[in-house]
């Protein structure tokens, strides 16, 4: 698998994040209206790899792939990024590795070469089982799969804005708690006839419920709540006054070792390999000329 846009996209490997191993959705509006007109990109200087000019017009381009908060940070990575590229490139060159065609006689692309070079000079080390292993126990909450709660709630929905009309709902909504209990029938029935929420034709039902997933007050008195308990005080939320029932609690499992081993040793392989070729990369900024743009590591 090419690695290669992780290479020319070049920054401190050290700092970079660890891929994460193993939630509803949200809607938003879009508004409207035409593209804005976007200012010309800028251009600070000539970036000469070997003796080499990138084109600016290229610089320019390679840009919009480079998100930065001002114009000249832009700038430095798109140019950096090409710099990388032209590198690579050339030492593929260098070492003949673009020297063979296919048979129709064309020759590589310039990204099969890239490849072909990382391929060819960067080895990142082999994970073995004692690195695994200590990932493993000081990460140990990657490899666990979420609690789960099995909970319902029915939602009463004051008729105005005013106080009095929230307090009239509160007041529904404490004696519907003292009237269903723990009851669990009593609860679906209650839902089914007074809840103001879509899920109350699922006899109040919200499913199965990760933390995060519903506003925190409300996630927080279903956490609190025993299996089969229903909220002896009803919560309330923008929406109204909730009452809450926690049909059981789901508790996470813990991925053994022996089932995340290959996949931590895939992402400690990835982090090396991601550091031993921005090393290569570094060495070659080193062993040849670069001006115009910094490549890291590259510096005396």
């Amino acid at each position: 698998m090419s690695r290669q846009l992780d290479v020319i996209n070049l920054g401190d490997p050290q700092q970079r994040s660890a891929p994460v191993m193993p939630s509803s959705c949200e809607s938003h509006g879009c508004s409207g209206g035409p593209e804005p007109l976007l200012p010309p990109p800028p251009s600070f200087g000539e970036v000469i790899v070997n003796g080499v000019e990138i084109d600016p017009d290229a610089i320019a381009r390679e840009i919009q792939h480079h998100p930065a908060p001002d114009a000249e940070t832009a700038w430095a990575e798109a140019a950096r990024a090409l710099a990388v590229r032209e590198l690579l490139l050339q030492e593929g060159r260098r070492l003949g590795l673009g020297d063979s065609s296919d048979e129709a006689g064309n020759e590589p692309e310039d990204d099969a070469l890239i490849t072909a070079v990382l391929e060819h000079e960067v080895a990142p080390a082999e994970a073995g089982e004692a690195e695994c292993r200590r990932y493993y126990d000081a990460n140990i909450e990657r490899f666990r799969t979420p609690d789960l709660f099995d909970a319902a709630h029915i939602l009463l929905e004051p008729e105005g804005k005013t106080d009095e009309a929230w307090q009239v709902v509160e007041k529904r909504a404490r004696a519907l708690i003292e009237e269903i209990g723990d009851d669990q029938a009593k609860f679906a029935a209650a839902a089914r006839e007074m809840s103001g929420c879509a899920s109350a034709q699922q006899d109040g039902s919200l499913g199965q419920i990760r933390r995060g997933e519903l506003v925190p007050a409300v996630q927080a008195a279903i956490e609190a709540l025993a299996d089969g308990e229903t909220g002896r005080e009803p919560v309330r939320s923008q929406f109204g006054w909730h009452v809450l029932r926690l049909h059981r609690k789901i508790p996470g499992q813990t991925l053994p070792f022996e089932a995340a081993r290959p996949k931590i040793a895939d992402m400690l392989e990835a982090r090396s390999w991601s550091m031993e070729a921005a090393r290569y990369v570094a060495e070659l900024a080193k062993r040849g000329r670069v001006e115009g743009v910094l490549i890291e590591g590259a510096a005396a």
